[in-house]
């Protein structure tokens, strides 16, 4: 399918969302890259660029009347999905609904509905004030998560067992938040792998669900993801049960065709615990690598879905080889001296990008952001593929020399 001549707005050109931007220029179409750093990569994939915050609901609608856009997406990001639903309802472009895209990027929002019908989630609330938060803190048992109600990446993320250390993790949740809202809540242990993954609707059906096991560094931050491997190891029926409470919920807020990035566990009950669902596409190259396994496009279905064409032929495909995203990170702060890959994974390595160059600071894998790099990597079976994303550091190391401390970080 050709669209030459129809014009996208994308907003973003990070790393992650080149995807959609080669996606939509393979389409054929004017593809117009948004956002306020002039050097992020995708926009040289672009047609055009405009210096103009994601974040500017009014600016941007300015900027798309003027260009008489036909589609706009806010890919991988759920801080622009709002303005991306906002435009679009204002100038009657397909979208799903402003008010359900927004409350999905708003921790402090999409809880309270969940549980009004009935959902599984972590007992919790939401706080602007230290005092509120920390008297609810002791009530609930420990550990305890404290997160911001609108950050993604795994930002401002804490899990906390002492009464202690909760300060420093509230601080740490505020910094990350825009609207200054953190999450409380309880800690679910779950059964198996954290379930990650892209799922795409079409006429409120989830038609497809990229289910993912979604991988941790135990040794640098246990709560940030390093990867996610395709296909899911979950068991059949559990993975019906979490398809049909998504699509359940999606229904509820009226969400008709368009990405949806995945996160959810499972209980030590089989309780499907829908932790977050982002209205967009997921990052870490979530998107290609279900590509690479079964060769959907889930980028091209998002562009055509932001344009109004007919999206009804995606199906579900099976797994054609395993395949893997990592995300390239350090295990302290440092000088970046290299990237180090055994033989044995090399061979496998199907794509390998590094956003630094030797010389460069790099810093300890605190959140998503202080990711230094990017791979898609295959293996010849499920097992395989589990055990090298467990255990990266049997395969891979980044070289880094710890960076000596200034005379002002000493005292």
């Amino acid at each position: 399918m050709r669209l030459t001549g129809k014009k996208i707005m994308l907003l973003g050109g990070n790393y992650y969302q080149m995807t959609a931007t080669k996606a939509a220029k393979e389409l054929g179409c004017h593809v117009i890259s948004v956002d306020y750093l002039p050097d992020n990569p995708a926009h040289k994939y672009a047609d055009e660029y405009h210096n103009i915050s994601t974040t500017d609901h009014e600016a941007v609608l300015r900027l798309a009347r003027e260009l008489r856009i036909d589609g706009i997406v806010s890919y991988a990001s759920d801080v622009s999905a709002p303005t991306a639903a906002y435009v679009a309802e204002r100038m009657g472009l397909p979208t799903n609904p402003y008010e359900s895209v927004f409350k999905l990027t708003r921790k402090d929002l999409i809880r309270p509905f969940m549980e009004a019908h009935g959902f599984h989630f972590p007992r919790g609330g939401s706080f602007t004030e230290f005092d509120g938060a920390y008297a609810f803190f002791q009530t609930i048992g420990k550990p305890a998560m404290v997160k911001p109600v609108d950050a993604s990446g795994s930002k401002g993320v804490s899990r906390i067992s002492e009464e202690s250390a909760f300060e420093a993790a509230f601080q740490e949740a505020k910094k990350y938040s825009r609207c200054g809202g953190i999450v409380v809540e309880e800690f679910i242990q779950r059964e198996g792998y954290q379930i990650a993954g892209d799922g795409f609707l079409v006429d409120g059906k989830l038609v497809f669900a990229g289910l993912m096991n979604e991988h941790f560094d135990r040794l640098v931050n246990p709560l940030v993801p390093i990867g996610e491997s395709y296909p899911s190891v979950l068991d059949d029926a559990l993975k019906e049960k979490a398809r049909s409470e998504i699509e359940r919920l999606m229904k509820l807020l009226n969400m008709k065709t368009g990405a949806l990035n995945l996160d959810f566990i499972v209980d030590q009950s089989g309780n499907v615990y829908i932790l977050e669902i982002g209205p967009r596409n997921g990052g870490n190259l979530i998107t290609d690598a279900i590509r690479a396994a079964t060769g959907v496009d889930l980028a091209k279905y998002t562009i055509l879905a932001a344009l109004g064409e007919d999206c009804s032929d995606l199906r579900e495909r099976e797994a054609r080889q395993y395949v893997s995203s990592y995300v390239i990170h350090a295990a302290q702060d440092g000088t970046f001296e290299g990237l180090e890959i055994s033989p044995g994974l090399q061979k496998d390595v199907l794509r390998k990008d590094l956003f630094i160059k030797r010389g460069e600071h790099v810093h300890r894998f605190e959140n998503g952001g202080f990711g230094i790099g990017a791979m898609l990597l295959r293996h010849d079976s499920v097992e395989e593929m589990l055990y090298r994303m467990d255990h990266m550091e049997e395969y891979l190391r980044v070289a880094e020399k710890q960076t000596p401390l200034t005379q002002s970080e000493k005292t």
